[in-house]
């Protein structure tokens, strides 16, 4: 009864394999890589490049970078432009990156940034991230610090992006690589407030 049992499944495993294949996309039988909920390769090298614009503003505490102390009601601060290109390495939902940025001080007290970061964090949605970053920023002031100018310690912060899908926009841009990244990040000990938004194409 047993053998007769067995030799049933069999035959009816047998015939229902053809059938369930005909049923399958071809695109799903013959792709085996792997890939992100946006389309994109789960696992890869991811450059790109933006624009942020965003304001930085330092508090008056003694600081292991130097910057001389300013009255209370009046720190330094300014209004930024930034350029920002890097490379993101997809590990299937998690990422790892490195990327530099160039800012210009457009109002305020700070002249040039300049530093580097690594990144790291998660994949989200179709084509979000979501992640922190840690690294070293160089600052040089165009007002109100007598003497040198020119400043440089670690760099924290975290952030996010969402690209076309995330935000509504599914169909319009596809898989182009347009993202809006928001950031947050502060240099030294928590000596500063660094407040960014920007667009970010990735290619």
């Amino acid at each position: 009864m047993r053998k007769t049992y067995l030799a049933a499944v069999l035959a009816a495993t047998t015939l229902a394999v053809p059938a369930f294949a005909q049923d399958v996309p071809a695109d799903q039988t013959t792709s085996t890589e792997a890939t992100a909920p946006d389309g994109t390769r789960a696992f890869g090298i991811e450059p790109y490049f933006g624009i942020m614009g965003g304001w930085e503003q330092f508090d008056s505490e003694p600081n292991r970078a130097g910057i001389p102390q300013v009255n209370r009601n009046n720190e330094l601060n300014g209004s930024l432009v930034q350029g920002v290109a890097g490379v993101n390495v997809p590990l299937g939902p998690v990422f790892v990156g490195a990327e530099g940025n160039v800012a210009k001080g457009v109002s305020g007290d700070i002249d040039w940034e300049y530093g580097a970061a690594g990144r790291f964090g998660l994949r989200a949605g179709d084509s979000g991230l979501i992640y922190g970053k840690v690294g070293y920023q160089w600052v040089n002031f165009a007002k109100r610090v007598p003497g040198n100018r020119d400043y440089n310690d670690v760099t924290y912060g975290a952030g996010f992006e969402v690209g076309p899908k995330d935000i509504g926009l599914g169909g319009i841009t596809g898989n182009s690589g347009f993202r809006l990244r928001g950031e947050v990040s502060t240099f030294g000990d928590f000596h500063s407030f660094r407040p960014m938004l920007g667009v970010i194409t990735h290619f």
